[in-house]
């Protein structure tokens, strides 16, 4: 507790700027059932194209439908996204990269070369060309049938893995050839009981950092595959869908139509940015050290 409350006390404002967007948006994915005042997916085609007013306050889209209530429920596409691709590319690649710095030999290159080789392509690319392979349908693994939103969480996982395993392997790599590793493996210590004691903790503090960053990059993600159609399917809501119907209301007056929906993707990664970015500097020594300095 005593080392929480110390964490939560070397945030700088930033962090809790970020934190404090990131709650909110959480909460309103969570709650959004209680809190939307329409159902996101009703028509009403009198109030077509309505801009924001008391009844609406956000206006609603082509099809009379509530813009504040589709960006709430839009927040949880986004967020699962997100925060599932981190958690998938986090197990692939914190164990590739352990796997990797702890074995050593041949089994290191071919691990390490082919995350080299996915790294080195832009992961919208990929996602990009793969989702445009398969289809945007469910796809059936076996006795399941995957729908399309857990294809994607799936596949921007597999592509954050690289980064993943990059950062652990760094770590592991060191810590797996320090003496005192040594000297527990020389005293009876198995490898699981090093991996799991002495190399992963000190693999967990940029783990979280660069997951927190991640979460951002697969919102952005998320919202441009289905800006291009490719991703979470009408009429379900997703900020990056709401933008791809609103293209044509740039010219036409309609503008609540595309600005409320980008400045909930711009805010909610500004969020998660400025969160990482205190996260990173409250694992940093030398972030300590620059403080006592100044």
């Amino acid at each position: 507790m005593s080392s929480l409350r110390k964490a939560l006390h070397g945030l700088d404002w930033s962090g809790w700027l970020g934190a404090g967007i990131v709650g909110l948006i959480v909460l309103a994915a969570i709650f959004a059932p209680l809190i939307a005042p329409y159902d996101p997916l009703a028509l009403n085609i009198e109030d077509r194209l309505a801009a924001p007013d008391m009844r609406h306050w956000l206006g609603t889209d082509q099809g009379g439908r509530d813009i504040l209530s589709r960006i709430l429920f839009g927040a949880r596409a986004s967020l699962f996204v997100g925060i599932g691709a981190v958690l998938i590319g986090g197990l692939i690649g914190v164990s590739a990269g352990v796997f990797a710095a702890y074995k050593g030999g041949l089994g290191e290159q071919i691990v390490m070369r082919i995350v080299d080789g996915v790294a080195s392509i832009p992961l919208l690319v990929w996602a990009i060309a793969i989702v445009g392979i398969l289809g945007v349908g469910p796809m059936p693994l076996g006795p399941l049938l995957l729908p399309n939103e857990v294809k994607i969480v799936a596949l921007v996982g597999c592509l954050f893995s690289p980064v993943f395993a990059r950062v652990t392997y760094a770590v592991a790599k060191r810590i797996a050839g320090a003496d005192y590793v040594r000297a527990r493996f020389l005293q009876g210590a198995s490898h699981w009981q090093i991996v799991i004691g002495d190399v992963l903790p000190n693999c967990l503090s940029p783990i979280i950092v660069q997951g927190t960053l991640l979460v951002a990059i697969g919102i952005v993600i998320e919202a441009s595959i289905s800006f291009v159609g490719l991703g979470v399917q009408p009429p379900q809501p997703s900020w990056g869908t709401m933008l791809s119907d609103a293209r044509s209301a740039i010219y036409s007056g309609e503008w609540w139509l595309p600005v409320f929906p980008g400045l909930a993707i711009s805010l909610t990664v500004i969020g998660f940015n400025l969160l990482g970015d205190a996260v990173r500097d409250l694992f940093d020594p030398r972030s300590e050290a620059r403080t006592l300095v100044a």
